[in-house]
């Protein structure tokens, strides 16, 4: 006795899925190459609407009007890539914003009380890797899930800057901080090239070396990386501390660009955030990457400027970036989703 068993035409299959594949690598090509695309729609639009929006001053002032926040999100590009891209049981770290507050009110401080530059500088630095390694600590070695454990960190430095500073403004003047806040002789701010130069060293170092791979592997594979022999907590750690130092660079930064400490820096956290998060449509993986989000850090900049220019309210902008944030997200879920 025997038993016939029928397989289905293998044409017929290939007929059935192959419209719906198609349509998925059509989406996943539009998701990767479309904000690219819509980059350049945006600066042709206002280039057109928008009279000097592409004058090479007008360029240069956004890359330093968008240094602070660049700074501060590509810090917290490097905790996502350690920590993995789900926010909520992942990498992020809240206290950036704060940490830049406390960092340039301690900056403003040190000066009034007659420290040159060189001690500050130190110093300011010091203050954003100790609220790194805080939540390192917290999160490695307490085992608090990140959103938690920054949040907390975050209110307990923005308490002491408040302690600090009185909630008053600290003027600061100084022989770098005037260096730092000038422009070259094309009316280029100091600023943008820090902006670049920072992001190519951070993305020479993350996704260039093997270090930077090993944070990718940490972040995407646990599972894999663990069972290769990879010091993850020790690598998560250094994601986070890698982020203090971030927050008191752009303390630094602030205090130039503000000619001193002024309160309100948590302002900067959802920019920052969405800064970050919308750096991943700019990768073919759809992964955190330095590039990305110095794109993103750009486009968000790209379009505040052309608001103004345009002078339209500024609070669209907020709505504007929410809903990037929001069709980004999905889109990567779904793509994300499907790929699985």
């Amino acid at each position: 006795m025997s038993v016939d068993i029928q397989f289905a035409p293998a044409a017929d299959l290939a007929t059935k899925e192959t419209p719906i594949r198609s349509a998925g690598n059509v989406a996943a090509t539009a998701l990767r190459f479309g904000s690219l695309i819509a980059f350049a729609v945006i600066l042709a639009v206002f280039s057109l609407t928008a009279p000097y929006f592409l004058s090479i001053g007008n360029i240069g002032n956004v890359l330093g009007q968008s240094a602070i926040s660049g700074v501060l999100a590509i810090g917290l590009t490097v905790v996502l890539i350690a920590g993995g891209a789900n926010v909520v049981t992942g990498g992020i770290d809240l206290s950036l914003a704060a940490n830049m507050g406390l960092s340039a009110a301690v900056y403003a401080s040190l000066l009034q009380l007659g420290y040159g530059d060189p001690v500050v500088i130190v110093a300011t630095l010091l203050v954003g890797l100790a609220i790194g390694a805080v939540n390192a600590a917290a999160v490695v070695l307490a085992g608090i899930v990140p959103l938690l454990a920054t949040l907390a960190v975050m209110n307990i430095v923005a308490g002491l800057e408040l302690v600090l500073t009185q909630n008053t403004v600290l003027p600061a003047s100084s022989d770098f901080l005037t260096a730092l806040s000038a422009s070259d002789g094309f009316g280029i701010p100091v600023l943008a090239y820090v902006l670049l130069g920072f992001a190519a060293v951070a993305a020479v170092i993350v996704q260039n070396t093997p270090l930077g791979l090993r944070l990718y592997a940490v972040g995407e594979f646990p599972d894999a990386a663990r069972a290769a022999g990879l010091p993850l907590k020790r690598l998560l750690a250094g994601a986070f501390v890698a982020s203090g130092l971030c927050g008191g660079i752009a303390g630094i930064l602030s205090v130039s660009y503000l000619s001193g400490s002024t309160t309100g820096s948590g302002e900067m956290l959802l920019p920052v955030v969405i800064t970050a998060l919308l750096g991943s449509v700019f990768s073919r993986r759809l992964v955190p990457t330095i590039t990305g989000t110095l794109l993103s850090a750009l486009l968000v900049g790209f379009l505040v400027n052309g608001f103004q220019l345009l002078n339209l309210p500024s609070t669209l902008v907020s709505g504007i970036q929410g809903l990037l944030i929001l069709i980004v997200v999905s889109a990567t879920t779904l793509l994300r989703k499907r790929e699985i």
